[in-house]
């Protein structure tokens, strides 16, 4: 008798064929089998939005050879992920090899294990119709979002554009965020530090200034008026402790990943992309090649829960106590709260598929991203069900005159799952670092070692990265685990965002478009309708509800919005701001208007006066880089211009368009390339506008690196030193451990 399991990823199918015998045959769909059409709506509106699917070009061949495959099968498997989407692919795989739904047979499993496929097989079920119906709904819903939005845009404000239900609530985050920025007023302020020691002892420890005759110093308080006067009231002050108060206290350790969690650390401790996390994750949840056999190495990375298996926390004691002694061990498994109302808790987290399976042991089987990511799955894992650390907090009030100083401090007592791994924070400190006091008693005078007020300025909000742009997509409950990472690449690919030093800019366009559907389409851009919108999916997911009155409450008053504002909204005045400018070749008025590469004055005129100049502050960039290129055009020996394009300022030459000679703007480090030694490192542009820096005499030499070098070398290996975040500086030599 033959089985044929079909599952969506050749890897996948690789991996799985290990745990069966002769009698299965493993095939791949190779993702998605059916869709709606790319080039119609593919929604019947009128018949309850009855969605019309079609197989595109490349799946034919695949379809095609799955239908010989199952002339020579006795049954199907269908073993697609288990989340929404892969319960889609199933069901669409059903039907296009003309398989009835209700009768195929499904399993699904966590990880792709031997003992997970086993106990899969022995319990298949059907089809679950809802968790279709859910997916199904979504489907629909963002179809008719951007194929009945889009079109408006593009007659307002340019072809090209699209709008989305999920997308577009990103973009408003980032775009809000910018505004903050630019509203932002700094203030400056001022503290007060004391370091002090111990009489006779070289213990020095820095206590901060906090009060005034009893009365507490607030943030933006002292300016440099009273810290200055401040510092010279202390003048001979003596210092004395006057309160020493002690406590312990206890840190757990954070839950096992879920599929945000892990993007936010990934993108905090690394500098993964949302999109890249779930790219390696994939990886290993399908199959590494370990000693010639394909094992997968994670489970299953799409997920809002914190569930583990009961082998997984029995495995997590063994391998705490063998590595770390019983006192880090707990007597009793901790467990999580869902993480949310959706949260489907017959999931589990992200873990190792085996916790036996150190990460050092296979270092040499993995490339280096695929290493760190399983390193920190694996060690986030194990922290998890560790002991929790103790540290002894101390504080300090050190009395002088009539101010009080405090110092703060904390001892790690035990390290607990400290001794594993800590959690990132986004703003990059470690609330576990320890700041060690002497032992200090009370009446104990203390010696003055240097007394200073330093100047602080107030920060605006920090803008968006991949770990806090999941982070509030995830607390506005907008989208789902399997839609974070793609919704952050599409604001990328549609040129509404941009990433500088790993950071979310918002571009005009994607200003112009956020300010459009705020001002005249709130509810696709509103949190709380959009989070409304997941609610009722995740209620048909669970047969709450319908899917077809949900999408019919969504649909009516959005089409009947579309075609009032399709009538209403004026393209020029969308995306055309007067200004007191005169056209220098016509005298008629001047505007700025929204072109492929941003805003530009433009005449009124236009068609009939053609006339355009960039905006001021591109004018200084530009003026700036013609002061720093002389150079002639290499073909005709006419002078080169610099001109504006889509990924940012070259060179043309001057006699354009008898000459189309174009050559990029080097932007200099400084810095000499180590490989070949005769070019210098330059400042480029990837094709998705991610800075890096690479040699100039490309392609003779390919050397190439993310962040920015000095210009000075490694005083231990001679590599070159670049720039890292929080204002470091480390050597480019990944071997190399130095830092500054």
């Amino acid at each position: 008798m033959k089985t044929l399991v079909i599952v969506e990823s050749p890897t996948k199918a690789k991996t799985i064929s290990r745990y069966l015998g002769k009698d299965f045959i493993v095939e791949s769909s190779f993702g998605h089998i059916r869709d709606l059409p790319k080039k119609e709506i593919g929604v019947d509106v009128e018949k309850n939005f009855t969605p019309i699917y079609e197989i595109p070009d490349k799946a034919k061949k695949v379809v095609s050879r799955l239908k010989a495959k199952l002339k020579n099968a006795d049954e199907v498997i269908l073993a697609t992920d288990e989340d929404r989407e892969g319960e889609a692919i199933a069901w669409h795989l059903a039907h296009a090899l003309n398989i009835d739904p209700k009768n195929t047979k499904r399993i699904v499993f966590h990880e792709i294990t031997k003992k997970a496929i086993t106990q899969a097989l022995k319990n298949p079920r059907k089809i679950d119709d809802n968790l279709v119906d859910a997916q199904q709904a979504r489907r629909i819903l963002d179809r008719l979002v951007g194929y009945k939005l889009s079109p408006l845009l593009w007659n307002k404000v340019r072809r090209g554009l699209s709008a989305g239900r999920v997308q577009s609530v990103a973009v408003r985050l980032i775009v809000d965020r910018e505004r903050e920025i630019e509203k932002f007023k700094v203030q400056e302020y001022w503290s007060i530090e004391a370091e002090l020691s111990q009489q006779n002892k070289e213990d020095n420890f820095i206590a901060k200034l906090v009060k005034k005759d009893d009365k507490t110093f607030k943030k933006l308080a002292i300016d440099s008026v009273q810290a200055k006067n401040i510092i010279q009231d202390l003048d001979r002050a003596q210092y004395k402790v006057i309160d020493i108060r002690q406590k312990e206290i206890k840190r757990s350790p954070a839950p096992p990943f879920i599929t945000s969690t892990l993007q936010q650390e990934a993108s905090r401790k690394f500098g993964f992309s949302a999109k890249q996390t779930m790219m390696i994750a994939q990886q290993l949840y399908e199959g590494i090649n370990l000693a010639g056999k394909s094992t997968g190495l994670i489970s299953y990375m799409r997920t809002d829960s914190y569930n583990l298996s009961q082998d997984a926390l029995a495995e997590a004691q063994t391998v705490i106590q063998n590595l770390y002694g019983k006192n880090y061990a707990l007597s009793t498994p901790r467990f999580y709260k869902k993480k949310s109302k959706g949260a489907q808790e017959a999931h589990e987290a992200i873990r190792p598929t085996s916790l036996s399976r150190y990460p050092e042991d296979l270092k040499n089987d993995l490339d280096p991203r695929q290493y760190k990511l399983y390193s920190l799955i694996w060690k986030r894992t194990i922290a998890c069900q560790m002991q929790e650390a103790i540290m002894d907090s101390t504080a300090v009030d050190i009395q002088a005159k009539n101010y009080l100083f405090r110092a703060t401090g904390a001892v790690i007592k035990f390290a607990g799952f400290i001794k594993v791994y800590t959690e990132g924070t986004d703003d990059g400190k470690n609330i576990f670092k320890e700041n060690i006091l002497p032992g200090l008693k009370i009446n104990e005078d203390l010696k003055l070692i240097d007394l200073k007020s330093i100047q602080h300025h107030t920060e605006p909000p920090a803008r968006y990265t991949d770990a806090t742009l999941v982070k509030a997509l995830e607390e506005h409950g907008i989208g789902r685990p399997s839609t974070y990472a793609p919704t952050i690449s599409t604001i990328q690919d549609r040129g509404y965002v941009e990433k500088i030093e790993k950071k979310f800019h918002p571009l005009d366009i994607g200003k112009l478009v956020n300010d459009i559907l705020v001002e005249h389409f709130p509810a696709i851009v509103d949190f709380e309708f959009t989070a409304k919108l997941e609610e009722d999916l995740d209620k048909i997911a669970l047969n709450e509800t319908e899917w077809v009155p949900v999408i019919a409450d969504f649909y009516a008053p959005f089409i009947k919005n579309i075609e009032k504002k399709d009538k209403e909204l004026d393209k020029k005045k969308l995306t055309e701001e007067k200004t007191d400018k005169k056209c220098p070749q016509c005298q008629s008025d001047m505007v700025i208007k929204m072109g492929r590469f941003g805003k530009f004055y433009a005449c009124s005129k236009y068609p009939e006066c053609k006339y355009t100049e960039p905006l001021e502050a591109e004018k200084k960039e530009l003026a700036k880089l013609e002061t720093q290129s002389n150079e002639k055009c290499e073909k005709c020996g006419s002078a080169m211009e610099v001109k504006r394009g889509r990924f940012g300022p070259f060179l043309a030459c001057s006699k354009y368009p008898e000459c189309k000679n174009t050559k990029a703007i080097e932007i200099s480090t400084g810095a000499k390339c180590p490989q070949c030694g005769k070019g210098e490192i330059i400042e480029k542009k990837s094709k998705k506008g991610r800075t890096f820096y690479a040699c100039n005499q490309y392609p003779k030499c390919k050397y190439a690196m993310w962040n920015k070098p000095t210009g000075e070398n490694c005083p231990q290996c001679q590599s070159l030193l670049v720039y890292a975040g929080k204002d470091k500086i480390k050597c480019s030599n990944k071997e190399c451990k130095f830092e500054k």
